[in-house]
């Protein structure tokens, strides 16, 4: 979907009175969905999830993003376990036992709380990231009756990469440091050329997605 395809379909929703949000990681990437929402109505609900894990520099990136695109309403969510109760049976921390149940417990258990509230949750993914991916429509089943909307899947890196140089939208200040897909910290390595790049996540782990796409979803 191009940008006017993509504000089409989200008049279409808002005529219908549904309620929208979206959420964003904040790494460059992700920064053009913002932009395009930020030119339709920059204050649909803007949700980050405060993993306690994230790099100090993509908090300052997201305050600097959320100035940039006038973006009214960026909400804060996390999990409602302390991280300090965050261990194993041999007091090792979740994320380098059983990554998935650290996921769930700080990105899928938060969103979960937060999809009742809403009606279409605008969902940056792109079928070219992985496998799992791929499998979605533009319009998939999520829990508790929210529907996923996908206006990205479509997209391929070169066509974000235009977006961004045609607009000049400012890059997340770690990815010239070596970094490309950039998550929680401890989860997060630098690009390795001989890899592919979101391989640079949960590296050397039995871990390839994230749990809110994997968990939050509905097959059809």
């Amino acid at each position: 979907m191009n940008k006017e395809e993509i504000h089409l379909k989200l008049t279409e929703y808002q005529e219908k009175g549904l309620k929208l949000f979206t959420t964003s990681s904040f790494q460059t990437h992700s920064i053009v969905l913002l932009h395009i929402l930020s030119e339709f109505d920059p204050s649909i609900p803007v949700y980050f999830i405060n993993t306690g894990y994230h790099f100090p520099e993509t908090v300052l990136y997201r305050d600097q993003i959320a100035d940039l695109f006038n973006l009214k309403n960026i909400k804060v969510v996390s999990s409602a376990t302390p991280r300090n109760m965050q261990k194993d049976a041999e007091g090792r921390l979740l994320f380098t036992s059983d990554p998935d149940y650290c996921c769930y417990l700080n990105k899928v258990q938060p969103l979960d709380a937060v999809l009742p509230d809403y009606d279409i949750w605008i969902n940056g993914v792109r079928a070219d990231q992985s496998a799992v991916r791929k499998s979605f429509s533009v319009e998939q089943p999520a829990p508790h009756d929210t529907i996923r909307f996908h206006p990205m899947l479509d997209w391929d890196v070169r066509m974000i990469e235009k977006y961004i140089k045609e607009h000049k939208i400012p890059r997340h200040p770690l990815e010239e440091k070596g970094y490309l897909s950039i998550g929680c910290e401890p989860c997060t390595r630098k690009f390795d050329l001989e890899t592919y790049n979101r391989q640079g996540r949960w590296f050397g782990l039995n871990k390839t997605e994230c749990g809110l796409n994997t968990e939050l979803v509905s097959k059809k």
